[in-house]
């Protein structure tokens, strides 16, 4: 009898993930601030990128914490091997927090209601929750007002001399943390020294933490305090739009797909639906298996300026992005079935870049990145070199 030999798989789109860069990244952050230590942030599975693997390269280039926002993705953390300190910082007080007081898991808190959930999860886990106590310093979302501030701190302090708590931290979030200068910059750092101060004079002993990409690279030891949390710049995303070579990050991702049809049509050939194209002469069409479904916007190729990198040159995407589907125009170019297509990258090699997109979208790259998903994308960890 015949035996089936399984046909090796190719896949038809790829996010390729480059973890050199990211190592490269975080020791450019670790240099912007060296008298701290860093969190390298990787919640939303690492902006699309895997939270695991950048977790594991982050950590082996410098990194002392991850930072997320759900306990799930905590957890998730902890299940894939990584063992270095963890915080989870969005929740709501109908959470269980008991598994992730069990790992060991650090947890933000921003009310006395959070507090008291929090400390259940404690006397459930039979283990003091590690805590970092968020004041609101002027972003008006998460965090204590300072109005609520000393009610917080003083219910973190009994909990610390009932054994069911340990406060880490006090930190906040910046709202202009990528504009140098900014006079809120200032403004929110004062506060939170001043909330640290309340915490210090009821005999507990946090780190702060405050600064995000941006600050970090903005050299201020006034904002990098204790720890810096860096998040879109690991991923090589510069949070001041610098282009490649001008920043000194490194593009982490590389979104790719394989040509899987190639066909000639005539002139007048109306393409994709609703016709919003038509080929002005003979030409030739590549047939890229991606489209919204995974992660490409549709109104990306309003007016047709959308182009991918296809046989060593840009080339145009016409006529609408489907769920499922873009068309190539690649005139009389030898364009095959199985062919590479890079759809954005690091643009050494002339492709789009994540800003490229998020320029044309009228959005930011962070959104580029984390919209890219699967299951149809494949994610492929790769250490290339630059």
């Amino acid at each position: 009898m015949m035996q089936l030999v399984p046909h090796p798989q190719i896949p038809r789109a790829e996010a390729v993930v480059d973890l050199a860069a990211v190592r490269h990244n975080v020791g450019v952050l670790r240099e912007a601030a060296p008298d701290s230590a860093l969190m390298a942030v990787v919640k939303a599975d690492g902006y699309g990128h895997g939270a695991v693997a950048v977790g594991g390269a982050a950590l082996a280039a410098g990194a002392t914490w991850l930072g997320v926002c759900t306990l799930e993705e905590a957890l998730a953390l902890r299940a894939g091997g990584i063992d270095a300190p963890v915080l989870s910082w969005l929740h709501v007080p109908s959470d269980d927090f008991t598994d992730a007081v069990a790992a060991g898991i650090d947890l933000s808190v921003g009310s006395v209601a959070h507090l008291d959930s929090v400390l259940a999860g404690a006397r459930a886990a039979g283990r003091a929750a590690r805590l970092h106590l968020k004041v609101d310093t002027g972003l008006s979302r998460g965090g204590a007002q300072p109005a609520q501030w000393a009610d917080l701190v003083d219910a973190a302090a009994k909990a610390v001399a009932e054994g069911t708590a340990e406060v880490v931290a006090v930190f906040s979030h910046l709202s202009h943390g990528d504009i140098p200068g900014h006079p809120t910059l200032d403004l929110q750092a004062e506060r939170l020294t001043a909330a640290w101060q309340t915490a210090l004079d009821r005999g507990l002993h946090p780190i702060r933490h405050l600064a995000n990409s941006g600050a970090t690279l903005m050299r201020r030891p006034e904002l990098a305090l204790d720890l810096v949390r860096p998040g879109i710049a690991v991923y090589g995303l510069d949070p001041y739009d610098r282009p490649v070579p001008e920043s000194p990050l490194r593009p982490v991702m590389r979104l790719q797909a394989r040509v899987a049809l190639v066909k000639r049509v005539p002139a007048g050939a109306g393409v994709a639906y609703g016709h919003e194209w038509f080929a002005p002469v003979e030409t030739t069409l590549a047939l890229l298996p991606i489209g919204y479904g995974d992660g490409v916007p549709r109104r990306l190729n309003r007016e047709g300026r959308m182009r991918v990198l296809l046989s060593g040159e840009l080339r145009p995407a016409v006529g609408r992005i489907s769920m499922d589907q873009i068309v190539v125009d690649c005139g009389d170019a030898a364009v095959a079935e199985g062919d590479l297509a890079v759809l954005f990258g690091s643009g050494r090699d002339g492709e789009p870049t994540a800003q490229d997109w998020a320029d044309e979208l009228g959005t930011i790259h962070y959104e580029v990145v984390t919209g890219v998903r699967g299951p149809r994308v494949t994610r492929a960890l790769r250490e290339d070199t630059w």
